[in-house]
């Protein structure tokens, strides 16, 4: 614990005031204080370094770009591989593991060693990597590195140690799962084909056991060459020369025929008595032309032939379709005795696979369900109903379902927000899924002991915004809000405009949120914002719209005449503009014909409307076009319920709008937010046009360079999957080349506007791109009934502070260190019932810094944070109490200041992929990590800090990662996650019968230790393939095992050890008494012996 003590009478700071080569005369936060100011702060701060640890915690959503998917029927968990080496393991909601190899290397195949609590991958680097799943995060046991060959395909049998590999050559290996080192046992390709045969057979695309006779193993290779291997004789039983290439095999279960699919889009049935021909071919999708012959038909990528007591067999496959319909969408077709049904997808199909009761492949497998791995989505369908209907997905799998633009996250909200999101969403939810549960409900997983109530909130490029249920580190969503409903079609755009108009015109920039009062606002990239109230009832409303004319330039002429008889703004209300307020010149309205000017992007809905019961849209601000260019994106926003207040800007200005009485109260540019306190001293100049595009970058002319103007946004203004451009961090060091001034961050709050101040007023705190902070005073009616009519008041006040780079973030805390919250309005629901019960009246909640620090007189602390430097301001002196510069190489993202650990820190997330956090008030370094380098602009856009020492990111388009950097979270891990593995007992083979047994093969005496192991088929070449060992070996798992099955083994072990030891001690007891039985006989009868005997006769 350390304390802070810095006396203020009279304080002076060294720290660099102006920025980018401006004249440091500007600034105040450099002058000797001069307001009444405490003696003395003594601030204790509990953080220390102990108290931070990043950590990943769980990653949410569909897994991105995956490849390859497994099931273990008897854990009932599901494992899907990805492109990017990603390996994600579902079972029960709540069971949802991540791993990804260090190779990065894209997941071909997975097996799971079915009920043993463990998983095999093969990755496109032709390596084998064993992961243990035993413990709640899996890691990889062993590896083994393929040198000269490629793995195409790979085999496990049920309850063997020994995998089938096969590869590109033809060659077909086996791999001890227990040690992971290869057989010397090998299937050369030119021994399984005949010797006449003079082509390659191509790669292994096929392995399986004859269900009938576990010694017998059927090869498939691609060109249409089927092989059934007797592996004890070491030769061919049979081979098959097909004319049409492979792709995959299915056995029935009783072991005596086979069906195969292929590439013309036919599926053949083989008998194995009699493997000369097929005795069946279909072509299920191929129709009969006009001149006798089929027509062609796509590939049929897999097939399963599953067989079933009371019914038909199940024959299942991919694709197959014919190639006379373009566009057709892909499909799953279930052929079940004569009926085939065909389900289209909504994209491609990666992988399928049917869900069996059974593990044995010699059983009946009566099939209940198929998973089907779409290339953006996983479905199940029910197998057990006639009309196959889907299973209701419990997982967060359709985040992506339009791409997501934006982020936040809300730790600690208050607890009844999410079961009222929760019913309104629940009355919108789809129908028509399968009554019966999800069948992957593998593992186990409890709610934690210190669970508090998250909210993650998406936006998307349709408009669309999701809330998530976050808490427990589970995602659930909760509720849906379709922004575009506010607005009419768009009409389609012709000419020079179409190239400016936005392709998702309603796609979400930004959100703010106040969870107590439920005010939500959404910034749209159309530069508009939409408002919305809360409420449990349906009612007839009509939306008000605003529109902003905020497209002044810095460099234009500031003349008193133009601001006095031109005001910039417009709007649709009874409303005039308050004469009090201070507008700049706005460009001429006149245009050049067929050019757009004074019209929003959008056509907000006028008509009367029905909207149901959630969140309502009341109030439409837009920005509007100019000289038929379009509105500059809004880069910052700021809503306070309790001032009733809404403030946002752009590279052009600052614009604040009264949500109450529905009017805008201040338009101004940001040169004229300063009036004579400009730090930069900028000249004026004549008035010059910047032709600009959607994208906010501007044909600069006059030595102008597009780096000022890339400094100018903020990340949410760029497109969705830009790269990003490092250069916004370079400072721009002549005032000459310097050309807009973009608001970056508002915070409303209650602060000192001005050095004099002698109690806290409402403020607006302002932070633009070019590292300087304004403090706009306000003056709000207290009253209710004055406050509906009453105008709000406010002006700059001439407080200029300054910082390096653009401003990033603000937030208050008092003089005891504690963080002051906003302001806010207790929610009420204004659609209720008439009931004289009811609070009319708005009830406010103020957190004033004044109200709890008697001891250490009035004022606050400001904490600055900007993209290279952050700053603790005592207000109203406005002393710079401690500076702190962040980076010098790179630039600071996203900064928050955020509790951990019952106090407060600053968490920065920088471009170089660093997280760092900073004490407060001292900026004390308190961790940095070299966490994730920045490699596009989806991380950049929706990183975001919250309470708890929480974050999270979009790590893929469709994924949502969350992360901790709180060692307190990190040491509860453990108990948050799921486990994987359950004990279980492995379901019994069913009775075959003597009959069966007699005449159905030899399987059960099969031993594949005495073929394949060192002793028979001796070592393979070491330089075939190498053996890597895991972080963690086999010993070390089972020491860090925890858990059941830790718990269980180890009590097991002990009973073992007490009950040896119990048992040693019988033996020796029993041993003793038979001595001591002994004993007694012999003394007896040396008693009988010289009973008689005189003592003289010895």
């Amino acid at each position: 614990m350390k304390k802070f003590r810095k006396v203020l009478d009279g304080l002076t700071t060294s720290s660099p005031g102006g920025t980018m080569g401006s004249p440091s005369s500007g600034s105040a936060a450099g002058t000797p204080t001069a307001a009444p100011t405490p003696k003395e702060i003594d601030i204790q701060e509990t953080l220390v370094s102990e108290n931070f640890q990043m950590c990943k915690t769980v990653r949410h959503g569909f897994p991105c770009q995956p490849t390859a998917l497994a099931f273990d029927p008897v854990q009932k968990i599901l494992a899907i591989g990805s492109r990017t080496g990603g390996v994600r393991i579902l079972g029960r909601p709540g069971v949802d593991c991540y791993c990804q190899h260090e190779s990065g290397s894209a997941v071909l195949q997975l097996q799971f060693l079915i009920n043993e609590g463990a998983l095999v991958t093969a990755c496109a680097d032709d390596t084998l990597h064993l992961w243990n799943l035993r413990q709640r995060r899996p890691a990889v046991l062993h590896s083994l590195k393929f040198n000269r060959e490629r793995i195409t395909f790979c085999h496990l049998p049920f309850q063997s140690k020994w995998l089938y590999v096969g590869t590109e050559r033809g060659n077909t290996h086996i791999v001890n799962i227990e040690s992971f080192i290869l057989s010397g046992y090998v299937i050369m390709w030119n021994k399984a084909i005949e010797l006449s045969t003079k082509t390659h057979p191509g790669p292994v695309v096929h392995l399986s056991d004859c269900p009938k006779d576990e010694g017998k193993l059927l090869i498939g290779f691609e060109s249409g060459m089927i092989v059934q291997w007797d592996l004890r004789g070491k030769k061919a039983d049979f081979r098959i020369c097909y004319d049409e290439a492979i792709h995959s095999a299915g056995w029935h279960h009783e072991g005596k025929q086979f069906m195969c699919s292929h590439s013309d889009g036919s599926l053949s049935m083989w008998n194995l008595r009699n493997t000369t021909k097929p005795f069946q071919v279909t072509f299920p999708h191929g129709k009969i032309q006009k001149d006798g012959r089929k027509e062609s038909c796509k590939p049929i990528l897999k097939v399963e032939y599953k067989t079933s007591r009371s019914s038909e067999p199940f024959v299942i496959f991919s694709g197959g379709l014919s190639y006379d319909k373009a566009g057709r969408r892909p499909t799953l077709t279930i052929m079940h005795g004569k009926a085939i049904t065909v389900l289209e997808m909504d994209y491609p199909i990666v992988e399928f696979m049917a869900l069996c009761e059974t593990p044995y492949n010699n059983e009946v497998q009566e099939p209940y369900a198929v998973v089907v791995l779409l290339e953006k989505d996983l479905i199940v369908v029910d197998l057990t109903q006639s009309n196959y209907p889907v299973f209701e997905n419990p997982y967060p799998m359709d985040i992506h379902e339009s791409p997501v633009t934006c982020t936040a996250y809300f730790a600690d909200c208050p607890p009844d927000i999410i079961p009222i999101l929760y019913s309104i969403g629940a009355k919108h939810k789809k129908t028509g899924y399968s009554q019966k549960e999800w069948p992957i409900a593998g593992g186990t997983w409890t709610l934690g002991s210190n669970t508090y109530p998250e909210i993650i909130i998406t936006g998307h490029a349709d408009g669309s915004i999701k809330f998530w249920d976050a808490s427990a580190i589970t995602l659930q969503m909760l509720y849906k809000l379709k922004t575009s409903k506010a607005f009419e079609k768009p009409k389609p755009v012709e000419g020079r405009a179409a190239d400016l108009v936005e392709e998702d015109p309603f796609a979400v920039q930004m959100v703010s949120w106040c969870p107590q009062s439920r005010i939500f606002c959404v910034v749209g990239i159309s530069a508009h914002i939409i408002l919305y109230r809360f409420s449990k009832y349906d009612a007839n409303t009509q939306i008000t719209s605003l529109e902003v004319r905020l497209q002044c330039e810095s460099e234009d002429v500031i003349s008193p005449s133009d601001n006095e008889n031109n005001p910039c703004f417009s709007e649709s209300g009874s409303h005039s503009p308050q004469t009090h307020h201070h507008h700049p010149a706005s460009p001429g309205s006149r245009t050049p014909e067929g050019n757009k000017d004074t019209i929003p992007c959008l056509k907000v809905k006028e008509r009367m409307v029905r909207v149901p019961p959630g969140y309502q849209a009341e109030l439409v601000i837009q920005l509007l076009w100019v000289d038929g260019e379009p509105p500059q994106q809004i880069t910052s926003l700021d809503i306070n319920s309790a001032y009733g207040l809404l403030a946002f800007g752009n590279c052009n200005g600052l614009a604040v709008v009264d949500y109450l009485q529905k009017t805008i109260l201040l338009c101004m540019s940001t040169l004229d937010l300063y009036g004579a306190a400009d730090p930069y001293q900028r000249l004026t100049r004549s008035p010059r046009r910047n032709r600009q595009s959607t994208s906010g970058l501007t044909e600069l002319s006059d030595n102008q360079q597009s780096i000022d103007m890339e400094r100018s946004k903020s990340p949410t203004s760029e497109s969705r999957e830009n790269s990003f451009s490092r250069s916004r961090s370079s400072s721009v060091s002549s005032i000459d080349r310097d050309t807009k001034e973009a608001i970056t961050t508002l915070q409303f709050g209650e602060s000192y506007g001005r050095k004099n101040d002698a109690l806290p007023n409402p403020c607006l705190w302002v932070g633009t791109s070019l590292g300087v902070v304004l403090v706009i005073p306000m003056s709000i009616p207290t009253d209710h009934e004055e406050r509906m009519e009453e105008p709000v008041t406010m002006g700059p006040s001439g407080t200029v502070l300054m910082l390096k780079g653009s401003v990033l973030r603000f937030g208050f805390l008092d003089c005891m260190g504690s963080l002051i919250q906003s302001p806010y309005e207790v929610w009420r629901d204004l659609n209720g019932p008439e009931d004289p019960d009811r609070v009319r009246k708005r009830k406010l909640v103020h957190f004033s810094p004044s109200s709890s620090q008697d001891s250490c007189g009035e004022g606050h602390l400001a904490v600055v944070c900007s993209e290279r430097q952050a700053k603790v301001i005592l207000m109203p002196s406005q002393s710079v109490l401690f500076v702190h510069n962040i980076t010098e190489s790179s630039f600071v993202l996203r900064a928050d200041v955020v509790s951990v650990s019952n106090s407060v820190c600053l968490a920065c997330f920088c471009a170089n992929g660093h997280i760092m956090t900073l004490s407060l008030p001292s900026l004390r370094p308190l961790m940095d990590v070299n966490y994730l380098p920045l490699t596009d602009m989806r991380i950049a856009r929706t990183f975001c800090f919250t309470n708890g020492g929480q974050a999270l990111y979009l790590s893929s388009p469709t994924e949502i990662q969350r992360i901790t950097y709180s060692q307190e979270m990190c040491d509860n891990l453990q108990e948050m996650l799921g486990e994987l593995f359950t004990p279980i007992e492995t379901p019994e083979a069913q009775n075959r019968g003597f009959l069966k047994g007699f005449f159905g093969g030899n399987s059960h005496n099969f031993d594949r230790e005495e073929l394949f192991g060192e002793a028979a088929a001796g070592k393979a070449s070491r330089s075939l393939a190498q053996h890597i060992p895991g972080q963690a070996g086999m010993e070390g798992m089972k020491v860090a095992a925890s858990g059941v099955v830790g718990d269980l083994a180890r009590a097991r072990i002990a009973l073992d050890e007490r009950g040896q030891r119990l048992g040693e001690l019988e033996d020796r007891t029993a041993l003793m008494m038979s001595s001591a039985e002994v004993f007694s006989k012999h003394a007896h009868e040396l008693m009988l012996k010289c009973k008689d005997k005189k003592w003289y006769q010895f």
